[in-house]
């Protein structure tokens, strides 16, 4: 972010892991935070934690899935602050069963409601907002499984993350004639709690290779600190020790 006008970020899945990194470094550049993620009391704790260091941070509980609520909730950020200039989509889930074997409806329903729906739920929320700024970025936490088919992730998962790519790429051909930009960020491996979903979790040793949340929240700011002329239409970022590689 450069000059002195106020910025407003939205960032969903703000209680924890990536969205909670790039909130903390959102802070750091002088951006005005708003946190959403769905556990209230989770979320007002960071909101408090991060606001502590400086600039208030404010929380705004939500289930991204709910296409109402988040209508509701960019409203409100509208009604206060009067602009959204960047959203940071990083509401995100997987589920421990997870392969064509072990997969189930309320799995499978649950991931694309999140991951997918939740995406461009959020995206069409501040679509109007940003139209009429004639400014303003997206950042979609996508994934390397986004990428790369793995099978470590499973096929819910490996489908929305993929399906975020192509949504990202499909606003950046509409609303570029709009003065709007979106980036997929697509992430190897990265140490956050969503690793306990795993079949097997990986140990503190093999998490301490991965990317590590605040690696993606200074992803996060580089991205949202570019001029607006400036489109990141993509970045996929993985660990040195990357064990897709190993693996092979």
């Amino acid at each position: 972010m450069t000059g002195k006008t106020k910025k407003i970020a939205w960032v969903t899945g703000g209680g924890t892991g990536i969205g909670k990194a790039g909130a903390e470094a959102l802070l750091a550049d002088g951006w005005t935070v708003i946190l959403s993620g769905r556990r209230a009391e989770m979320l007002k704790g960071v909101a408090d934690e991060l606001g502590s260091r400086g600039q208030p941070v404010e929380a705004m509980a939500l289930d991204v899935s709910n296409a109402d609520d988040v209508g509701k909730v960019a409203n409100a950020i509208l009604a206060k602050h009067g602009r959204i200039d960047l959203l940071v989509n990083s509401a995100g889930v997987n589920v421990p069963k997870r392969s064509w074997e072990d997969v189930t409806q309320q799995g499978w329903d649950q991931i694309v409601d999140i991951n997918l729906n939740g995406v461009m739920y959020c995206m069409r929320a501040v679509l109007p907002a940003m139209r009429a700024q004639k400014d303003g970025c997206i950042i979609n936490v996508a994934s390397w499984a986004g990428r790369i088919v793995s099978k470590m992730t499973g096929p819910a998962y490996t489908a929305t993350k993929h399906a975020v790519l192509a949504l990202t790429h499909s606003f950046n051909m509409d609303e570029c004639v709009n003065g709007l930009r979106a980036c997929c960020l697509s992430p190897g491996e990265v140490a956050t709690p969503i690793m306990k979903n795993r079949p097997v979790p990986p140990s503190e040793e093999v998490m301490a290779r991965m990317l590590q949340p605040g690696d993606l929240g200074r992803t996060i700011a580089f991205i949202a600190s570019m001029p607006p002329h400036v489109c990141v239409n993509e970045v996929l970022i993985s660990p040195t020790w990357n064990r897709s590689f190993v693996a092979m």
